[in-house]
């Protein structure tokens, strides 16, 4: 029940994230870049109908996830404590401050709704606007970390809300630009909106990162003492996640903004429309999936409470050791055998036909999807003219998807073994009751999905836009799973050296995600680049896998 409700709690916390995003950057677009009561802007009514739309239904939904936020806690409570949690939860931080969150953000929605929609060139409503939601950034700060510090509190929370915002005026900007592209594309505004309002955001866009940096750093040496807590915690490892997420939004930045500069200097536009619209979509994968990693981080504890349950340096680079992998598994007896001692509470007995079990899954994982990327790297290479001699014996490579299919099947029967189909435990009851279980379920079906739409993609020659581009969106939900997997508070140490593999393997995922969608966009050749670094990105997540050892727990 912990484990599900520890998933839902940071699913809801990524999109409690993005709403806040959509409201506060709408808002930060609307009154800094648009300026909409200039009218000489030339902006129509369906560009500000579209924009005020995104801020006030990201309101609204900020204020429905908050309020399940809520909900989730109360659930958790009942069902842990066996006893209705109330008067005591009432009294909380939590509560109290979560209930007025939602109130805060209801107003700041229903003024946007009922105002701002019907006034979208006045100058006061946009201002008034800004001012409403004031209230609402500043309650967030006593949901964070720093609320339920007992040292540096007020710094604490006061730089934790400056983060939040600065964030939410970047990435609320970007999903403003992914709009605004959309509406250009489809002919709803004047072409000479997108360089132009790209060229205004531009230097805002340098402040904002500068700002992220600047409120971002401080918290974190104030949560991470030591190197070892950088790179032995799930904090500290999750943190790093972001950083590195962060250095990869700002790549795309930098090549955005290399095409401004460009066309500001030159004139030529065919880099800002021909590339840089689908760098902003790869940089929306990356934002989103940074804004689910920092709501994982938040159900985190900090480095610096577990100095006990942190690990060196030296066993985190040992995770990831290249070893003979296994290729012989346990008996399904042997395993179920050692369930009883391995869950105990008290008088905890570790398992190793479990260990075993899960290093024979995961290292037979890696040997599927190192063959068949390696297979897909053929299927780049062989364009080459080198190989054209060879190309009509290598015309087989194109049905590497496959090898997702046959990974789905062998996932089926061998994850979980202790519950259906192999195991006595139920389907439903072990979906529904246990967390990582339904982690795995929605992995498995996800990889044969992968499959089955990747292979029919590249292979039909009147392939639907929305089966070409499922695969880049799945595999970017999969990076997504793998980032949030496991994430449970005061985890041992054993428990945090797993995770690690799984959120390395996330950030490959996610470059496998980005490296498909822009090779499906892009011209030449800038597509087979971003094609062949997808699928040496699958490479090395099976390298992970086929290497990958639990430690004995």
């Amino acid at each position: 029940m912990a484990g599900i409700a520890d998933f839902l709690d940071s699913l809801i916390g990524g999109l409690d994230l993005i709403c806040f995003c959509l409201a506060i950057g709408g808002l930060f677009w609307g009154v800094l870049i648009l300026r909409p009561w200039h009218q000489e802007n030339g902006y129509n009514n369906e560009l500000l109908d579209k924009t005020i739309a995104l801020i006030y239904k990201g309101a609204f939904w900020l204020a429905a996830a908050q309020l399940f936020k809520v909900i989730l806690k109360i659930w958790l409570m009942t069902a842990l404590l066996d006893k209705w949690p109330f008067p005591e939860f009432a009294g909380t931080t939590q509560f109290i401050g979560g209930i007025i969150r939602t109130l805060l953000t209801l107003v700041l929605a229903g003024y946007c709704y009922l105002y701002l929609r019907n006034h979208p060139y006045s100058k006061g409503h946009w201002r008034t606007a800004n001012v409403v939601a004031i209230p609402m950034i500043v309650s967030g700060a006593w949901l964070v970390h720093g609320a339920g510090r007992f040292e540096n509190q007020f710094f604490l929370m006061t730089f934790t809300a400056l983060h939040q915002v600065a964030a939410a005026i970047w990435i609320g900007s970007i999903f403003q630009l992914v709009n605004l592209w959309i509406l250009r594309s489809e002919q709803k505004i004047p072409h000479t909106l997108w360089p132009q309002l790209l060229r205004k955001f531009s230097p805002y866009g340098m402040v904002a990162v500068a700002a992220i940096l600047a409120s971002g750093l401080p918290i974190a040496l104030q949560y991470i003492d030591t190197w070892n807590g950088l790179v032995g915690t799930g904090y500290g490892n999750l943190l790093t996640v972001k950083f590195i997420l962060l250095s990869m939004a700002l790549g795309y930045a930098w090549l955005n903004r290399s095409a401004v500069f460009t066309y500001g200097s030159m004139g030529n536009d065919y880099a800002l429309t021909r590339r840089v619209p689908y760098y902003i979509e790869a940089e929306t994968f990356v934002l989103v999936t940074l804004l689910f990693t920092a709501a994982s981080l938040a159900s985190q504890p900090p480095a610096i409470d577990i100095p006990s349950l942190t690990a060196t340096w030296q066993e985190v680079l040992n995770t990831f050791n290249p070893q003979v992998p296994l290729t012989q598994s346990p008996t399904h007896t042997d395993l179920l055998a050692g369930e009883a001692g391995r869950v105990a509470i008290v008088g905890q007995v570790p398992s190793v036909a479990a260990t075993e079990w899960s290093n024979y899954n995961h290292n037979i994982s890696g040997i599927f999807l190192t063959t068949m990327s390696f297979f897909a790297m053929l299927s780049y290479v062989k364009q080459l003219n080198a190989l054209k001699a060879v190309n009509k014996y290598l015309s087989f490579t194109q049905y590497w998807p496959m090898g997702f299919v046959l990974l789905g099947i062998f996932l089926f029967f061998r994850s979980d073994a202790e519950t259906w189909p192999l195991g006595p435990i139920g389907f439903w009851e072990s979906t529904f009751n246990n967390g990582e279980v339904l982690q795995h379920r929605i992995a498995t079906l996800l990889v044969f999905t992968l499959g089955v739409i990747e292979l029919r993609a590249r292979l039909s020659q009147n392939a639907s836009q929305s089966l070409i581009y499922a695969f880049p969106v799945l595999s970017a939900f999969g990076g997504l799973m793998l980032l949030t997997h496991s994430h449970i508070g005061f985890q041992p140490k054993s428990a945090f050296l797993i995770q690690v593999g799984h959120t390395a393997m996330g950030v490959f995922s996610l470059i496998l995600a980005c490296g498909r969608w822009l090779e499906l966009k892009l011209d030449s050749p800038g597509k087979e680049i971003a094609g062949f670094v997808s699928v040496a990105a699958l490479f090395i997540i099976g390298l992970i896998l086929m290497f990958y050892r639990e430690p004995l727990y």
